[in-house]
């Protein structure tokens, strides 16, 4: 069986479209798809029109809702969790992923081309500032976060039962998923495609959610801020030892004749340069047991052989 995960928020416009869309898939599948819907505590209607179509669908489906607005990483992972399947898809509630793409992760994880299918967009139909903004994101992310990740970046994926298991065992909070995917490692495999004009509705992705994946993700993924912090520290002190040497060479010259001046200037230099470094230098311990605890696995086996003949 197929598995395809639906995260839902504030998508009532398309849940009709939607039903259609996946009957077509289920066709394509030979019968063999399970949809699962996650409503991530959306306002709307979105929960009621998709329990009032259950009922009339030509493949099988589970509604799950969440008790309030967890995310749709999170409702990604519930969706996966709950999904009986044998290969996995996850796809827009919007629609803005072309369904031929679901297809092709199918194709490629049941012919064991690959144990994860990820898709990167190689052009959208989007407004230009929107354009502008996500390739300024995904520069971002690739320069600060995951430097495999593809110019395009990562919407949906598709992926087999055992990379499934293991990812559903990350219990990280305040992660990002896509991150995960690409942490996790196996064997990855790449389809582009266009994505498609926003038919209804309005983009719950905001600004402000942006930000907030992108901060997860760099505290997450990366030592960026301490390195950053411990770099500003060195040069801090490289700069006050400096400075210092040549307010004592001016005051040795009699250049200043303020009293108190050169002392004050001194410590103040040398304490708050060694103050940044210090805070570099806690933040690096800190960053360690942080790593520690988020118990993710040293390694993760990803081909296993066994001799049966016993």
């Amino acid at each position: 069986m197929f598995s395809i995960v639906i995260p839902v928020y504030k998508n009532e416009g398309s849940i009709p479209r939607l039903i259609q869309t996946l009957s077509a898939m289920n066709r394509h599948l030979d019968g063999k798809m399970e949809a699962v819907f996650v409503v991530d505590g959306s306002p709307d209607k979105s929960f009621e029109l998709l329990k009032n179509a259950i009922d009339s669908v030509n493949f099988s489906a589970q509604i799950l809702g969440h008790s309030r607005n967890f995310g749709s990483f999170a409702a990604i992972r519930t969706g996966l969790i709950a999904a009986r399947g044998d290969y996995f898809g996850v796809m827009a509630a919007d629609l803005q992923e072309p369904p031929e793409l679901l297809l092709n992760f199918f194709k490629s994880l049941s012919t064991d081309e690959c144990d994860v299918a990820v898709g990167t967009r190689q052009g959208r139909q989007d407004p230009f500032l929107s354009r502008m903004a996500s390739t300024i994101f995904w520069g971002a992310y690739r320069r600060l976060v995951v430097p495999e990740m593809p110019e395009g970046g990562v919407d949906v994926f598709g992926c087999n039962r055992q990379f499934r298991d293991q990812l559903v065992q990350l219990e990280e909070s305040r992660s990002s998923l896509i991150a995960l995917i690409f942490w996790l490692g196996f064997r990855r495999k790449l389809v582009g495609y266009e994505r498609h004009e926003r038919q209804e509705g309005k983009s719950a992705w905001t600004f402000k959610k942006k930000l907030e994946y992108m901060l997860d993700s760099i505290f997450a993924f990366t030592d960026y801020p301490i390195r950053l912090l411990i770099n500003i520290g060195t040069l801090g002190s490289i700069l006050a030892i400096t400075m210092a040497l040549l307010v004592l060479v001016a005051k040795l010259l009699g250049a200043i004749e303020v009293p108190g001046y050169a002392a004050t200037v001194l410590v103040v230099l040398i304490f708050g340069a060694l103050n940044l470094l210090g805070l570099g230098l806690v933040g690096t311990y800190a960053w360690r047991a942080h790593e520690n605890s988020k118990q993710r696995p040293l390694a993760v086996v990803a081909t296993r052989f066994v001799n049966d003949k016993i």
